[in-house]
């Protein structure tokens, strides 16, 4: 184990949340910020170039801050951590980018994090599990860009169990929220609709659902709610109608994820001994999600895992202590080192 000489600076830049925290060896959180760009919301979507801009301007404030807050100076840091990969490749160029200038000038070892492998660490945080969460484990990454089993075995070591074979979780949240006119992003827009709704009136499709295997599908779920707002004259869709069909929609979402991540724990349980899953990504912060998946946790003799829901959506303490781990076990990585906007857990052993 190798000894880290200071705190640990983390920069995530991947998509529209631009943040920066610092963590003490021991992975403490000394000091983090996140700030969600609100530049999207007039487009439905993320715009890769407004992205990159807006990271441009606001890191570097955020950066200053955290330090700040943080009581240290960057010449006392042991390591800067920054999102390399996979994402947006613009905000990636401006955060590595950055924290390879923060290394270079003070002499400190880079870490070029891989944006899965940090959500699949962040299970590890001190505080999060009692005594810590010793590998191997099962991994449910669902955010807006992926949707994947994934049994994490050490630091650089994942094996793929299965994954989405369309779309992921997050992006039909995203596109059924701007169907029923909830807003984005639509992840938490659907959930605060489906507060109000009744689940059961909607008899929606729950593609795979019972099938062996651990892959899902969210295409035809998503195409089935296109199909049952369009039976309605175009405008706004009746208040109360809209929470239904967001209830009914985000029931149908859980009851797939419960079920292909039941199968997912036959499979993980075959293999290994520990009982574990956790849940990562901005979509583990749905609480019927939550709930579902705890109950098919408990029938298997599995412990359910979730981040806090600060540290569900994209952040930067992540990042830092995914930094921590790698630093650890003395890896870093060259300051030549290019940026990936595709980049699968699979490739990291290497």
């Amino acid at each position: 184990m190798t000894e880290i000489s200071g705190p640990v600076l983390g920069i995530e830049t991947s998509c529209d949340e631009t943040a920066a925290a610092v963590l003490s060896p021991d992975g403490r959180v000394l000091a983090e910020a996140v700030l969600s760009q609100q530049e999207h919301a007039a487009f439905g979507g993320v715009v890769p170039e407004i992205a990159a801009r807006a990271h441009l301007f606001h890191l570097p404030g955020l950066v200053a801050g955290a330090m700040e807050r943080a009581g240290v100076g960057f010449g006392e840091l042991g390591g800067v951590a920054a999102t390399s990969g996979p994402g947006l490749i613009g905000g990636l160029i401006v955060g590595s980018g950055f924290g390879k200038g923060v290394a270079l000038a003070h002499r400190l070892p880079f870490v070029a994090v891989n944006h899965l492998e940090a959500h699949a660490l962040t299970a590890r945080l001190p505080g999060l599990v009692p005594e810590g969460l010793a590998f191997p484990y099962l991994l449910l990454l669902v955010s807006g860009g992926h949707c994947q089993c994934v049994s994490v075995e050490g630091v650089g070591r994942h094996v793929r169990l299965g994954g989405t074979i369309d779309d992921a979780v997050g992006e039909a949240f995203d596109k059924v929220g701007k169907l029923l006119g909830a807003g984005w992003p639509g992840g938490p827009a659907v959930e605060r609709l489906a507060a109000s709704g009744d689940a059961a009136r909607f008899p929606l499709p729950r593609p795979l659902f019972g099938r062996p295997g651990c892959d899902f599908s969210f295409s035809g779920l998503k195409t089935a709610v296109a199909q049952l707002v369009a039976t309605y004259p175009p405008g706004p869709l009746p208040g109360r109608d809209a929470a239904d069909i967001a209830a009914s929609f985000q029931r149908a979402v859980a009851e797939v994820m419960a079920d292909r991540a039941g199968n997912a724990m036959d499979s993980f349980a075959a293999r290994h001994g520990s009982r574990a899953l956790v849940v990562a990504g901005g979509v583990a912060a749905n609480a019927a999600l939550r709930g579902a998946l705890a109950q098919a946790a408990a029938r298997r003799g599995f412990s359910l895992v979730a981040p806090p829901l600060r540290l569900c959506g994209d952040n930067a303490v992540m990042v830092a202590w995914a930094g921590i781990e790698r630093l650890r076990l003395g890896l870093s990585d060259p300051l030549g080192h290019a940026p990936r906007p595709r980049w699968p857990l699979s490739e990291l052993a290497a």
